[in-house]
């Protein structure tokens, strides 16, 4: 059963010659793409919901901010160090060198930073690449969860859902980029990947997501489903992708999740468990270890994730749900730290009391996401761009630095979904 678990010069400017004069679909993009990116980095062609914050300064300087961050992630965690044309995103404090969850994260930053990194397409490319030498033996449309140092895939070759939501994602926004007429068709390769996660990695009683393939209705964790992977506005793209709405039942099912998991078990706080049990009677937060440590059942190191993810859906959208689940979060965590980053804990159990007392961006970052959500948190969310605009990324602490930049592209308005 798989595991649950280079710097480059600035450019800042989009590449404005290069920009379509219609929104970011269909031809245009395809005649964008001849040339650039469709929908270069700080080029803010997708604005959030009205009433969504920003950090205070000048647009470009919070570009300048991502931009920086994403140079020394580049430097830190992208590698070729397997040959075959792969690049490969590493992960030195996982359980393995290369896990599918830092491939998806690759992916889609890489898509997303397209214009600022004149390497985009071709680390793009590499990344796919790799995906595509590295299938599950459940389903050859997803991707094996672990390989280890010699890019060889481990632990019985087979996926992880939050892996597999990312890597599709990152291909509609490769689509949208670039066009799917060269060296990679990436719509047809969403959609395949699309299919695959519909079959493979959703349960079709409940309309959530699964732990991975390898767990189907005789296996014990069929009824259990990890909130990380609860990737809202992801399920609106695959929706838009395929024009499937199944997608549309998948994305209202992990809503209600949401919002009943909020107010059933954690009314004071909004903290939703690492993971859910019980899916297919009374969906509660597991009583102890189920997969991975005996905190499964608070807000521990899959959940810290939640803010950034709901929140991301909440600000592109606009939709209520989202903005109350991430409201709820952000009036807590202010609260609780009394308007003080530092004070974020990498740990709680769920009614907001503290199990682990230090400190790791993968836990401070995503609360920069669901601040951008209430128009009283100004100050706050100043405080968290500045700590994270301010943190240097540690070489060896892949997993805080991706959920550190990603929050800060999401922060600064250069999030968008296709």
């Amino acid at each position: 059963m798989a595991a649950a678990l280079t710097g480059l010069s600035c450019l800042l400017l989009p590449l404005l010659g290069h920009l379509p004069n219609a929104s970011a679909t269909g031809t245009d993009t395809v005649r964008a793409a001849a040339d650039g990116p469709a929908v270069p980095f700080g080029s803010h062609r997708f604005p959030y919901a009205t009433g969504t914050l920003k950090p205070s300064g000048t647009q470009p300087a919070l570009d300048q901010a991502v931009i920086k961050t994403y140079n020394a992630w580049k430097s830190a965690f992208v590698r070729k160090n397997c040959g075959n044309g792969w690049y490969e995103v590493i992960s030195p404090d996982a359980d393995h060198p290369y896990v599918a969850e830092a491939q998806g994260y690759g992916m889609v930053v890489t898509a997303t930073m397209a214009g600022a990194d004149p390497e985009a397409k071709t680390v793009f490319d590499g990344m796919v690449k790799y995906v595509l030498a590295h299938p599950s033996v459940n389903n050859a449309n997803l991707l094996a969860a672990e390989q280890d140092a010699s890019c060889k895939s481990v632990d019985g070759s087979d996926s992880a859902t939050d892996g597999d939501l990312d890597v599709a994602f990152g291909l509609l926004l490769a689509d949208k980029q670039w066009g799917s007429t060269g060296t990679y068709d990436y719509k047809s390769l969403a959609v395949k990947h699309i299919n695959a996660i519909k079959k493979s990695e959703v349960n079709p009683t409940t309309h959530l997501t699964l732990l991975g393939d390898w767990s189907d209705s005789g296996e014990s964790h069929y009824w259990m489903t990890r909130s990380s992977d609860w990737m809202i506005d992801h399920f609106r793209a695959f929706k838009t992708a395929t024009g499937d709405s199944t997608w549309d039942t998948v994305r209202t099912a992990h809503q209600n999740l949401i919002t009943s998991q909020q107010s059933k078990y954690a009314s004071a706080t909004g903290l939703l468990a690492d993971f859910v049990v019980n899916t297919n009677t009374t969906a509660k937060p597991a009583p102890g270890e189920v997969l991975e440590s005996p905190n499964d059942g608070d807000y521990s190191w899959n959940a810290c994730r939640d803010p950034w993810r709901i929140g991301a859906d909440a600000v592109t959208s606009g939709d209520s749900a989202s903005l109350a689940s991430a409201r709820k979060l952000n009036s807590w965590i202010k609260t609780k730290t009394g308007g003080n980053p530092d004070k974020i804990a990498s740990g709680y159990h769920r009614d907001g009391s503290v199990f682990d007392s230090g400190n790791d961006m993968a836990f401070t970052a995503p609360f920069v996401v669901t601040a951008l959500t209430d128009s009283g948190s100004q100050a706050w969310l100043d405080a968290l761009w500045n700590k994270l605009a301010a943190t240097s990324i540690d070489p060896d602490l892949y997993y805080g630095g991706s959920v550190q930049l990603q929050s800060m592209i999401v922060a600064s308005g250069n999030y968008w979904v296709p």
